[in-house]
């Protein structure tokens, strides 16, 4: 097996910013393995907030390359339990030879991704939302405006989050959904939950920070929206404590460390009655088309990287009014442009 690699820094259409901070750029990694004449692709961003970079994804796979190709791939969960030993302390790495893996084995078997899997389908067409980062009223306005689409996700955790979701709900009926990112204390977040629930919005996504599951456990009994974790469900061994302290979680691939993991997390999460959400840490369409084949599986779907992107490196993905669309071919359905 071959394996070749390449960092890129991709900028955002517009800055985008969350409770944790703002970027213009997104670093993300870009693998492929070729075997037996055949190339599957992956990738995986980089998040400060989780103290990957792209450099320590190129120092560590150009370290261990030799033992990344010399695996006799023959499919993906044996090859996943080889790198996760291999590269236990950089999931991010092992997410995007993850993706590859499974592109690679739907290409040797013949079939999109989303036949190979087990899970039963949850949602046939699940429609993506689309993220607006924080800024005034009247410059999230504008940018919803800019792409009229049936489900938003509107980012917040400031003074203004209420009159924030009062301007949108002016100019959109479509489903609004909130991502807090753990910027609310538990009391601040009953009075806004029961505000945005007046407002007609879904669901809030992870309101206090990640270690407060006394505060969480109060909320919860409480609160008149579904509440969903994030940072404070990033792998499989998070999600069972989520069960009494949130509604559902939100799987996101880089974090987990893969298709293979998140499979497992999504079987796990219907067990305890938890609902999924896939997530996205503003992939190109290579990590995005591995959500949009998972997508029938979970409930709620966050995949909208290429939209907030002003630099894509992937071909063959389609966004049609909140449905995202891949290639009918083995695999992901995506090529990796300028390899």
């Amino acid at each position: 097996m071959q394996v070749q690699f390449k960092a890129y820094d991709l900028p955002f259409k517009h800055p985008f910013t969350i409770s944790k901070g703002t970027k213009t750029h997104q670093p993300t990694l870009i693998v492929s393995l070729s075997h037996l004449g055949r190339t599957g692709v992956g990738e995986a961003p980089a998040i400060s907030y989780y103290n990957i970079t792209t450099e320590r994804m190129v120092k560590e796979l150009t370290i261990k390359k030799q033992f990344v190709e010399k695996f006799a791939f023959t499919e993906p969960e044996r090859y996943w339990h080889y790198l996760h030993h291999l590269m236990p302390a950089n999931p991010f790495l092992v997410c995007a030879l993850d993706i590859a893996g499974w592109d690679l084995y739907g290409k040797m078997k013949g079939k999109p991704l989303g036949a190979l899997f087990q899970l039963p389908v949850v949602n046939p067409q699940p429609l993506t939302s689309f993220t607006i980062g924080m800024d005034t009223p009247e410059q999230m306005v504008a940018k919803m405006q800019e792409l009229p689409w049936p489900v938003y996700k509107v980012k917040l955790g400031t003074a203004q989050d209420i009159e924030i979701i009062e301007a949108l709900r002016k100019h959109t009926q479509s489903i609004i959904r909130v991502d807090a990112n753990a910027a609310w204390q538990k009391d601040e977040a009953l009075d806004k939950i029961t505000a945005l629930k007046e407002l007609g919005v879904e669901l809030v996504e992870q309101p206090l920070a990640k270690d407060d599951w006394e505060g969480m456990e109060w909320l919860a009994g409480r609160s008149p929206l579904p509440l969903v974790a994030d940072e404070a469900c990033v792998d499989e061994k998070d999600v069972a404590r989520c069960k009494d302290f949130f509604h559902g979680i939100n799987i996101k691939l880089t974090k987990c460390s893969g298709i293979t993991p998140a499979i497992r997390m999504m079987g796990e999460a219907r067990s305890l009655g938890l609902k999924v959400m896939l997530g996205c840490m503003n992939e190109s369409s290579i990590g995005s088309a591995a959500l949009a084949h998972m997508a029938p599986l979970a409930d709620w779907l966050d995949a909208d990287g290429p939209l907030l992107l002003q630099q894509d490196v992937g071909s063959g993905l389609q966004y049609d009014f909140g449905k995202i669309i891949s290639a009918a071919e083995p695999g992901l359905g995506v090529q990796w442009v300028g390899a």
